[in-house]
This record gives C-alpha cells, sequence and structure tokens, in this order.
C-alpha cells in the first residue's frame, strides 16, 4: 500500500477502500457501515438520530433529530479526511413531511455554506418508531 493507494500485482495503483463502521446496534445485524471512502468519493449511509447505544436523541423533535445527525455525519466524514464544505448531495428521508420545515432548517443552518443537491422525501416507517429523520450524503474531497 502506498498512501491512499495500493499496488496490485500487475503494477496498476488503485485507490484504497477505507471504511468507518456502523457503531450502531444495527450496523452488524444488517452488514454496513457507517462511511466508506475510495479515492475522492465519501458515501454516508442512512444515518438516524442515534447513539452507539441505539438511543434515540430528540424524539418528536425534528430539528433536533437532523442537528443530531448532521453532527454525526460530520464527525464521520472527519475520520475519513473530509468535512461538511465537501458534501456534494444530500437525501433526507422523513417519515411525515409536513415537518419539512423544520428540518430544512437544520439542514439550511449546517449545509447552507456548500448548498448541496438535496432530495427530502417522506417514508412510510423508518427502522425505530421514534426515528422522524433519516439523512444520507455523498462528499467528494481533494485531499
Amino acid at each position: 500500500m502506498v498512501g491512499r493507494f495500493e499496488r496490485l500485482r500487475t503494477g496498476r495503483r488503485v485507490a484504497r477502500v477505507r471504511r468507518v463502521p456502523a457503531r450502531t446496534p444495527w450496523g452488524n445485524l444488517v452488514g454496513y457501515s457507517r462511511a466508506v471512502r475510495k479515492g475522492s468519493v465519501i458515501a454516508v449511509s442512512g444515518t438516524t438520530a442515534t447513539n452507539t447505544r441505539g438511543r434515540i436523541i430528540g424524539r418528536n423533535d425534528p430539528y433536533k433529530q437532523t442537528t443530531f445527525i448532521v453532527k454525526k455525519i460530520q464527525a464521520t466524514l472527519k475520520e475519513l479526511g473530509g468535512t461538511l464544505d465537501d458534501i456534494v448531495r444530500t437525501r433526507i428521508y422523513t417519515t411525515d413531511i409536513s415537518l419539512w420545515r423544520e428540518i430544512a432548517r437544520a439542514h439550511r443552518q449546517s449545509l447552507g455554506k456548500p448548498k448541496p443537491a438535496c432530495t427530502m422525501v417522506q417514508v412510510s416507517r423508518l427502522i425505530d418508531p421514534d426515528m422522524l429523520v433519516e439523512m444520507e450524503v455523498e462528499a467528494v474531497c481533494d485531499n
């Protein structure tokens, strides 16, 4: 391995893959990583307002849940050498689209500078009934 690249037997260099574990009860049950980086691209899995024990943060408060989610994503990006400014796309899933203004306010306050492409949709439910918001992001880092 040479820095961010691996040298294959053929001599060709390819970007290596780096992963951040989910650190929630669902990570091992489902079999996913919180985030994966290959080259300059970071993909962050759907993230909810849960701590490492699976406890919901900001129950019944879409603004608090979204703010917690963004902080969780920010910490994940940092582990892989990225920042919130590197985010190019967000996808937001909510169980109640009528809450969109509070979700959007938290999104704008945290991500209003990079202004990533964004989609927000209502879904019938998330894995826990107290989860109101889930967000996934894609980032592109130059470092």
